[in-house]
Parts: C-alpha cells; sequence; structure tokens
C-alpha cells in the first residue's frame, strides 16, 4: 500500500488517527537519533531516511542509498532498517531487544512490522539508526554490490 502523499505532512495527515501518532513517534525517534548526512524525504509511497545522490551517486538503481523508511501498510505499519538486514550484529541486538520484551519480532528481510508501538523495541531501534554513519552504511554498501 504506497502512498502518493508528495509530503511528510501529507502521509501523515492520510493515515488512520491511531496510525498517525504511531508513525509520527517512529519518525520522531529516528530523527532524533539519525546520523549527520541522511536526509528525510518522500520516496517509495514512505517515509525514507537516504544517502543523497550528490552524497553517493553510484546507486545500483540511479536513486539515492536507501537507510531506514517508515511506512503504513495495509495489516501493519513497518520500520525498514537495511543497516540491520546487512549487519548480523545489529541484527543480534534487534533480536535481544524482543526477547527482553517477550514479545516474537514480524520481521521480513529489512523491515520489522507491528501494528501497536508496545510491540517493538524503540529504544533499540533509536540506537540501531544511530549505529551507522553515512561513510560506514556506503562502506557496507559497497561491500555487498561488489558480490553481485
Amino acid at each position: 500500500m504506497q502512498s502518493e502523499a508528495t509530503s511528510i505532512q501529507k502521509y501523515l495527515k492520510e493515515l488512520p488517527e491511531n496510525r498517525q501518532l504511531a508513525i509520527a513517534t517512529i519518525r520522531d525517534l529516528v530523527l532524533k537519533n539519525l546520523p549527520d548526512g541522511y536526509v528525510e524525504t518522500m520516496n517509495w509511497g514512505m517515509i525514507s531516511y537516504e544517502i543523497p545522490l550528490e552524497t553517493y551517486p553510484d546507486t545500483y538503481n540511479g536513486k539515492p542509498l536507501f537507510y531506514v523508511a517508515i511506512a503504513s501498510q495495509k495489516n501493519n505499519m513497518a520500520i525498514y532498517m537495511h543497516s540491520v538486514y546487512v549487519s548480523e550484529k545489529q541484527t543480534n541486538i534487534l533480536l535481544e531487544a524482543f526477547k527482553k520484551m517477550n514479545v516474537k519480532p514480524n520481521m521480513g528481510k529489512s523491515c520489522i512490522r507491528f501494528t501497536k508501538l508496545e510491540k517493538i523495541p524503540l529504544d533499540t531501534i533509536g540506537k540501531l539508526v544511530a549505529m551507522t554513519s553515512v561513510n560506514d552504511y556506503i562502506k557496507q554498501y559497497e561491500k555487498v554490490k561488489k558480490k553481485k
């Protein structure tokens, strides 16, 4: 379920009221912890945090390098965290946080799906967002890109 909204404010306004608060809370968490150099934008129908092409133009698809995104889907909300997907250390940190909460994670390759904020480890997500600088993320990306 992709949004056609052209701004984050429009995106938030089109969400049901209960999801507006949840998505806004996650957005505030990401912004509070986002390392310098990433930019917030609407891309791929969701709120996206990415490395602008001016900083790193050598992407596989000619689009900005995506780091984190937040979306409201049909049956849930999701946080997409590519650095967690490519880092075993970060994956383990996230899984341990879910274990401490006694919550079974609902995760895909790079997404963490949730229906309520109480079902995800917000503090850990903030720490994970803060863990990867733009330069480190580019290095991770290039390492994976060379394998292909």
